[in-house]
Formats: structure tokens, sequence, C-alpha cells
């Protein structure tokens, strides 16, 4: 490396250099711009008075509360109650009123839709979509199909107990047996009932497909909680089969999937983390999506 001459004027641009040298090419020592580091110096000034005046520091044991002693928590709890008291006459109706007044009365029924339509997108949105859409093991809340009864009681009783919540003993808990993992049918029985259940929703069999055997291993297996005819029972979270509405899907790979495996899908139990009104309006929300009864 050649000697170092710090302050050196270069020749082509008039500037010093740092006296740095690398191959022929000089740093020039050029001076940051008075804006930036005027900008510069105000964001220090902003961040030692932010220190100062709210939380900014983690102790042992908690944090710093700063001068002006503010709390994000004190904050959210103000506009909690300031909500409540905003809403307190009509959360007050919805309170007292039965499932069936509320959706009676257009002031109540737009009052707990927006109510609903809020918590849902906050609590059940992540699973269910945005709009209620479902997804893949996520039931579809806009279609007329309902695994655990699609009434306003219904409703009501799967968002308060949830579906295969243990920590709550109402839950509803039945799940479908694993036919294949637990050797109840073969590979070639399970293909069968398959193709057989596939029929319903018009879906064409393969030629290879045994239709007969498929409906005999049916009933002997599926009946008792799909109903001889597929269409289901609610009281024990048998779903539909007949319909163009498939959980985790309609391909026959994705049926003889369930038929090995059994089992269902949990949903939380929503009660004692939502208040009796919040979930009332979430009953009535979902219950007009679309698919209500």
């Amino acid at each position: 490396m050649p000697e170092q001459k710090h302050g050196e004027i270069d020749a082509h641009s008039g500037t010093p250099t740092t006296g740095h040298e690398w191959d022929g090419i000089k740093e020039l020592n050029t001076p940051l711009p008075r804006w930036w580091l005027n900008t510069f110096y105000a964001c220090i000034v902003w961040a030692i008075g932010y220190w100062l005046v709210y939380p900014a520091w983690p102790l042992l044991n908690g944090y710093t509360h700063g001068l002006a002693n503010w709390s994000s928590r004190v904050a959210i709890g103000e506009d909690l109650n300031e909500l409540k008291a905003l809403r307190g006459d009509m959360n007050e109706s919805i309170a007292t009123a039965s499932l069936a007044k509320i959706e009676n009365s257009p002031e109540l029924l737009a009052f707990a839709r927006a109510q609903g339509s809020a918590a849902f997108a906050l609590h059940c949105s992540t699973c269910h979509g945005a709009g209620g859409q479902g997804s893949k093991g996520y039931p579809n809340l806009n279609a007329d199909r309902w695994i655990w009864g699609g009434t306003l009681e219904a409703i009501q009783t799967t968002i308060t107990h949830g579906v295969r919540w243990d920590a709550d003993p109402e839950t509803h808990a039945s799940a479908m047996p694993a036919f294949g993992r637990d050797s109840l049918l073969s590979k070639s029985e399970i293909a069968n009932v398959a193709d057989y259940v596939r029929t319903w929703s018009g879906n064409a069999p393969p030629q290879s497909a045994d239709l007969a055997e498929g409906q005999r291993l049916f009933g002997q297996n599926c009946a008792t909680c799909h109903g001889e005819d597929g269409k289901g029972n609610v009281e024990l979270g048998a779903p539909n089969l007949t319909t163009q509405v498939w959980l985790y899907g309609p391909s026959k790979a994705a049926i003889i999937d369930r038929i090995q495996n059994g089992g269902g899908g949990v949903m939380p139990a929503w009660s004692g983390r939502l208040d009796p009104t919040t979930i009332k309006a979430l009953t009535i929300y979902v219950h007009t999506l679309g698919g209500g009864k």
C-alpha cells in the first residue's frame, strides 16, 4: 500500500482526501450534507426525549414507565370502556333478546351483524377465511351444509363449546374411525367405498370400480353415522356426502385419505374467551352468511 497522505487535495475534484488509497484509487473526504446531519442530530434528540417520556427500557421485573407514565394496556382499556359506553344500550338489548328476536328486528340485526362481523374477522377468519369461505379442513360457512347443524341455537352451541375441544365437557366430540390405519378395511375395500361415495356427487367411477361392493361396505361401516342415503347426521357431526361441498376435497385420493385415517378437525370453545353478547352477535353473523337454516 502506498504512503497515505491525509488532507491531500485531489487534483480532479479539488476535495481533500482521507489519505486512503487502493490501487491508485483515493478516498475523498467529502463532508456529509448539512441537512442530513441536522436530521440525524434531531433524531437523536427525539429518541432521548422519547426514552424519558414514554416506557422504553426493560428491567428485571418490569420496564421504565417514563415521565408520562403511559401504558398501552391502560390506553386499550380506556378505549374498550369508551366503546362499551357507546354501545351500551344496544349491547344490553342484544344480551337480553332471544336469537330469533334479534333476527326479526332490523335494528338489532344490523347491530349484531356489525359486531359479529368484527368479532369474526378477529377470531374466526384465520381458519374460516375473511368471508367465511373456508378452506381444506375448515368448513365453508357460506354453504347450506352444516356439519353440526345450521339453526341459530346449533350455531351458538358450536361457537360456545367448540368441536373436539377437550377442555370443554360439552364440546362436540364424535370422530370418524380410522378404517385403514386401524385395519378395519383393506386398501381395496377403502377404494371401493371411495368410488361408491363419489358417485353421489356426480363423479363417474373408474371402469375397475366395484360399486356394489362399495355400497355393501358403506352400509356395514358408514351408514350408521352418514345414513344409508349418505345425507349425514348433524347430531353426530357426520357430513352430508351427497353434495359438491367436501371438507377435505372431492378427489378420490382425498376421500381415501379420510377413510384411511379418520379423525376430525378441532375448533376452540369460545365460552370464557368471548362474552355471551359477542357470542350471540357471532351466531347471528354466521347464521346470515348464507347458509343458515
